[in-house]
């Protein structure tokens, strides 16, 4: 029994401690964003461009498909309603308020996330980061607040991206495969979207934003105090999968917070 609660007691301790560096981690980012000096616009492009740019052809790519399957879906559920006409408005509004945001942030989670994670743990394990604070360079002003930026104005984007290319695919299907009107199909999501389900797309894209490169970056930044990390090749790969499979479950539970609240 008193092993039972000595075990208890160091799993308990240990998830309170790994909590209180993932805010401090989270503090220290968001203070360095914001404090003088400022970062080099350079930096915080190049950021852009490997968390933003170079997940284009995967978001095209799952946009396009999820918005064929919701016209698919959508177009024969509706029929038997006699209500096609609303196959516009049921994709457009499935795609802006809820699959857009969540499914742009789980690819980039997959993509992005598991690179960040990956490479500021290979930094931690070969002593980069030590050695830029020996160099009195601040890690959170060098190589965090970059990532966060970029993660932030990334994935709007991103998330914009994915909903165009998704109403298209949803179109193609809907009016140009299964013969639907395609003036309903502009008509009805014309008059059924409005601004609050577009600023809450908005809203879940930059949280999630956020959320990947926090939860990822200080994985990796933590991976020699992480249980199944340390200094080496499989510290960073199980921290990484780890980091992948938290930011992906939380992604999921913070949509649905946010939809409670803004809904």
């Amino acid at each position: 029994m008193l092993n039972f609660v000595e075990k208890l007691g160091a799993y308990v301790l240990y998830y309170v401690n790994e909590a209180g560096r993932m805010g401090i981690f989270l503090f220290f980012s968001l203070l360095n964003i914001i404090k003088p000096p400022y970062n080099k616009i350079a930096s915080v492009l190049k950021q852009i461009y490997v968390i933003g740019s170079l997940s284009v052809f995967v978001i095209i790519f799952t946009g396009a498909f999820t918005g064929m399957v919701l016209g698919l879906q959508g177009y024969n559920t509706l029929t038997k309603f006699g209500a096609e006409g609303l196959l516009g408005s049921a994709v457009a509004l499935s795609l802006i308020r809820e699959l857009g945001p969540v499914l742009s942030a789980l690819m980039v989670t997959g993509r992005a996330g598991s690179a960040i994670c990956a490479e500021i743990g290979i930094m931690r394990i070969s002593e980069q980061i030590d050695a830029l604070e020996c160099m009195a360079i601040d890690p959170y002003k060098f190589i965090m607040a970059p990532k966060f930026i970029a993660g932030i104005i990334s994935m709007p984007l991103l998330t914009a991206l994915f909903d165009v290319i998704g109403i298209f695919g949803g179109y193609a299907v809907g009016v140009g495969l299964l013969g639907g009107n395609a003036g309903a199909f502009f008509s009805s999501m014309q008059s059924d979207v409005e601004f609050i389900d577009v600023y809450m797309g908005f809203v879940k894209s930059v949280c999630f934003g956020l959320l990947i490169v926090w939860l990822c970056a200080a994985k990796g930044y933590y991976v020699h105090l992480e249980r199944k990390g340390g200094f080496g090749a499989e510290g960073v790969s199980n921290v990484t999968t780890s980091a992948v499979v938290l930011t992906s479950v939380s992604i999921l539970v913070m949509d649905y917070f946010i939809t409670s609240m803004l809904i």
